[in-house]
């Protein structure tokens, strides 16, 4: 039988104090009736012999500590999931805001979840294509990976995730697909931006998204990555679904932490957020993954601002450590008009081999990956020199290598945000590129891929610019 109490003896902000409370576990879901009869919902934060820390959802304004009663609910907080929820909107909390009927759950999930263990992951290695020949070609996202994508201030990271959500699908039309979207601390444009982005293009009919405004308790904004996860793990364990999880912005998510460790009065770690940090991220980052015996997957795409661009912040240089790569986007390439600005040279994904090749994408993959990165590369160093020294400092062959810079940023990275190439598509562009130098200078392509996919006039113009 639940016990009810109306010993609630302090608040400060998003928390609640309760004395004398008897068989109440952690992370245990709470019910809060104010005195105005509105009903919260909460969550049991820690235990200390018969008190209880309480978060509320919802902020802890407005209570009346003489007359509000609290009830422990003898589980977590819950969510509903059923295949139904494909194709609809949700707040924070998991709430349906859509104006749609409510769903029937087939089952309650917990929000919290578990890491997948070790021993019964599968490595990740099939290709996930996105539309975008920076990430499908250069930093290949990979079904099971986590790849995150740092922003700065001002740049466009709103708009790739909606273009990444849009876009994304697996190369096997067989292959049942789903996005799951969970934005934490968004405007109410940018929530509508979304929106409407999703239900033009036709995406929210295979999407579950999940939509958390920045004038909303901040406290919520903890409950929004783990129901979205959750959401997720039902999709593809038991719907056999490959699940893409796009999570914007973690670093409201941090802010949030930050906020609720304040609260409770911990020794901040470094810049103020709470030691455990780290182990808070891991504990959603490690949801992300394929399981022996199972056919579906969860990938996971966490987006972060850095606060002051600076990388080495603890929330991208953690998310760093635990995740398989990064895609870093640019303050330079934006500002000379590049969209999606993302950097190749930075971003990494450590797992790109797995998911390439013949069978998989196509077997000049690899080999132009790499030929594409070094000429980058070389180009840039050309640019550099040229700004120093003037252009005459520069040999034919590195004139060679600023024109292909040039293209590569005008042709290839800057795609827009409404262009959808496919992997073939791309790897042709790239072939068209590489045309620009000679076929000596492609020294990281093995000579018979050269001789089959080296565009046959190519030679002759190399050697006459």
């Amino acid at each position: 039988m639940l016990k009810e109490y109306k010993s609630v003896t302090d608040v400060y902000g998003p928390l609640m104090i309760v004395d004398d409370v008897e068989g109440v576990g952690y992370d245990e879901l709470v019910e809060i009736q104010m005195q105005t009869g509105e009903s919260r919902v909460g969550q049991v934060l820690e235990i200390q012999e018969d008190r209880a820390v309480v978060q509320i959802y919802g902020g802890g304004s407005g209570v009346n500590l003489r007359d509000t009663k609290v009830r422990f609910k003898g589980r977590p907080l819950e969510f509903g999931v059923s295949e139904d929820m494909i194709g609809r909107s949700f707040d924070g909390l998991g709430n349906i805001n859509d104006g749609g009927p409510a769903i029937i759950p087939d089952e309650m999930r917990d929000i919290n979840g578990t890491a997948i263990n070790p021993m019964a992951r599968d490595y990740p290695d099939e290709f996930i294509q996105t539309g975008i020949s920076t990430i499908d070609h250069m930093n290949t996202l990979v079904r099971g990976q986590k790849l995150p994508i740092f922003s700065g201030s001002g740049l466009p990271h709103q708009e790739l995730a909606a273009q990444i959500a849009r876009q994304a699908n697996v190369l096997n039309d067989n292959e049942q697909f789903a996005v799951v979207f969970a934005a934490m601390g968004v405007t109410f444009e940018e929530a509508k931006f979304f929106e409407n982005s999703f239900r033009e293009t036709g995406a929210i009919d295979r999407s579950v998204m999940f939509i958390n405004l920045a004038n909303d308790p901040a406290i919520e904004r903890l409950a929004t990555p783990k129901i979205a996860l959750t959401a997720a793990e039902y999709l593809a364990y038991e719907k056999d679904m490959h699940v893409l999880v796009i999570m914007t912005d973690m670093t409201n998510y941090c802010e949030a932490l930050r906020e609720v460790s304040a609260a409770r009065r911990e020794v901040p770690g470094r810049r103020g957020y709470p030691g455990y940090l780290y182990t808070n991220l891991s504990t959603l980052y490690e949801r992300a993954g394929r399981i022996r015996g199972a056919n579906g997957s969860v990938t996971q795409i966490p987006i972060l601002t850095m606060p002051e661009d600076d990388i080495t912040h603890p929330i991208p240089d953690l998310t760093g450590y635990i995740t398989e790569g990064q895609i870093i986007l640019d303050h330079e390439l934006y500002n000379n008009g590049v969209r999606p600005p993302i950097n190749v040279l930075p971003s990494l994904s450590r797992l790109k081999d797995k998911g390439t090749g013949e069978g998989k994408t196509r077997e000049d993959h690899a080999n132009t990956m790499n030929q594409l990165f070094s000429a980058y590369a070389k180009g840039k160093e050309a640019k550099e020199l040229a700004v120093v020294l003037g252009d005459s400092a520069l040999s034919d062959t590195d004139k060679l290598y600023l024109k292909f810079t040039e293209r590569f940023e005008e042709e290839y990275v800057n795609q827009g945000f409404n262009t959808n190439r496919d992997i073939f598509e791309t790897l042709d562009l790239a072939w068209e590129l590489l045309a620009i130098l000679p076929k000596s200078e492609l020294t990281r392509i093995n000579d018979k891929l050269i001789e089959k996919y080296y565009p046959e006039d190519a030679e002759t113009e190399s050697e006459g610019a």
